[in-house]
């Protein structure tokens, strides 16, 4: 089988080095003739693990090719994929679906022979079904299905996503769309993955409930964590407990600033509108947004409390600026919100990340960015882990101690323990943790 992957960014790159490491022909499409390039080279314009190994190998075999050359690659292939961005539009909050449906004119020239047209980006409610208008209008003659086949892929970990994911979700409506997609994904079947077939609604609405309720996990962990300062709880011993009741599940329940990345913060904002839009206000999803928002001023603040409430004059450690490990992606992350608020408030910042820093420095202002954590803390006054990658947990302790002015710590990724902490002898914080096991709790 041949498919041709319209949009080489996260989405389209992974996955179609996933769809070839199954064996499929995959041809690769994006204007971007200098990305095109880059990829014919091997040079991966993401960060994500195993995939320079992954598009290496499949490129070497002749089953993963790259190209500008969007008719060429559409007229070859039984199902053609797009994967392009669909960013929140300015001023309201909606998908912007121009990318979306540029790609679906362009496909409509180049149809030759039945086709599947398939949505990999993730698209409000209804966008199939506009799709299919494009493509009649502009080539009256094509013969094509219209599928949706949402992605649900973490950065930092995609890859095995892809090839051992909870579900797959397909949105098709005729036997012979079905059909494609499910031959395409028949490697999955040995492994006995749910294949999940249904509407193109149900599809596209799938994508973003799920996204969602994923966000709403973590802003409803975040208030609880609040909740157990106060009160002089743990929030990881209350996750714990009850993340063990199966309808409820463990994941997404750690406390921290705030989600962002290039999905949760765009989607719940799609979802929000376009069910306003539909009359059927998602009320709770616009409460997550707020909150989400809210927590990363109130992150903020509590380093500013935590220096004695005020950090003016005062020089700042920051330790990660993606919003998750294992990515290089700046997008919507908590650092873009608290680190500026941090220097309006009159501090200097120095910060590191073991692979966001060339894209932080494009967003972020008067930052000193440097080549490691110990330089990063070096005579700061303060040192705040923003984002949870493997080399901060096991940092020389006794070493930033002495590097720093005072040992203040602000842990929002509750990487350390308390009681360790204070032992070392740091002024430490964490987020809805007591101090020590006798309760103290740990407010800034």
């Amino acid at each position: 089988m041949r498919i041709a992957m319209i949009g080489v960014g996260y989405v389209g790159l992974v996955s179609g080095a996933c769809f070839s490491e199954f064996g499929v022909d995959v041809a690769c499409v994006d204007r971007d003739a200098a990305k095109i390039d880059r990829l014919d080279r091997g040079e991966i314009p993401i960060y994500e693990p195993g995939l320079e190994d992954l598009v290496r190998r499949n490129r070497d075999a002749g089953r993963l090719s790259f190209t500008t050359d969007t008719r060429a690659a559409v007229a070859a292939a039984e199902a053609v994929f797009i994967a392009v961005g669909t960013p929140s539009r300015r001023g309201d909050g909606h998908a912007d679906l121009s990318y979306v449906f540029a790609a679906a004119r362009e496909i409509a020239e180049a149809i030759d022979g039945y086709t599947v047209v398939v949505t990999k980006s993730t698209v409000p409610v209804g966008t199939g079904r506009m799709l299919e208008e494009i493509i009649r209008e502009t080539n009256p003659t094509a013969a094509f299905d219209i599928a949706s086949n949402p992605e649900f892929l973490r950065e930092g970990s995609a890859i095995s996503d892809f090839m051992r994911p909870d579900r797959v979700v397909i949105g098709a409506e005729t036997e012979r769309a079905i059909t494609v997609l499910r031959s395409l994904y028949r490697p999955l079947n040995l492994i006995e993955v749910p294949i999940v077939v249904t509407t193109l609604e149900t599809a596209e609405i799938t994508k973003y409930a799920a996204n969602s309720f994923l966000a709403m996990k973590i802003s409803f962990i975040n208030q609880v964590a609040d909740l157990c300062e106060a009160a002089g709880a743990n929030v990881h011993d209350v996750a714990r407990a009850i993340g063990l009741d199966g309808r409820i599940g463990s994941k997404f329940l750690h406390p921290g600033p705030g989600f962002g990345g290039s999905c949760f913060p765009k989607d719940t904002q799609a979802f929000a509108q376009s069910a306003r839009d539909l009359g059927q206000p998602q009320l709770l999803i616009e409460a997550v947004i707020a909150i989400n928002e809210q927590r990363k001023l109130d992150m903020a603040r509590r380093v500013v409390g935590a220096c004695g409430g005020s950090v003016a004059g005062l020089s700042i450690g920051v330790l990660g600026l993606t919003f998750k490990p294992n990515t290089d992606d700046m997008r919507a992350s908590p650092s873009l919100a608290i680190i500026p608020e941090l220097q309006r408030s009159g501090a200097t910042v120095r910060a590191y990340d073991p692979a966001g820093m060339a894209e932080a420095a494009k967003l972020l202002d008067d930052v000193v960015y440097c080549q490691d954590a110990y330089t990063a803390i070096d005579g700061v006054d303060c040192v705040v882990i923003l984002t949870e990658w493997n080399e901060f947990r096991s940092l020389n302790l006794n070493r930033i101690k002495g590097l720093m002015n005072r040992p203040v710590m602000v842990d929002l990724r509750n990487i350390y323990k308390p009681a360790d902490m204070l032992t070392q002898g740091f002024a430490y914080h964490s987020i809805g943790r007591p101090l020590s096991p006798a309760g103290k709790a740990a407010v800034s």
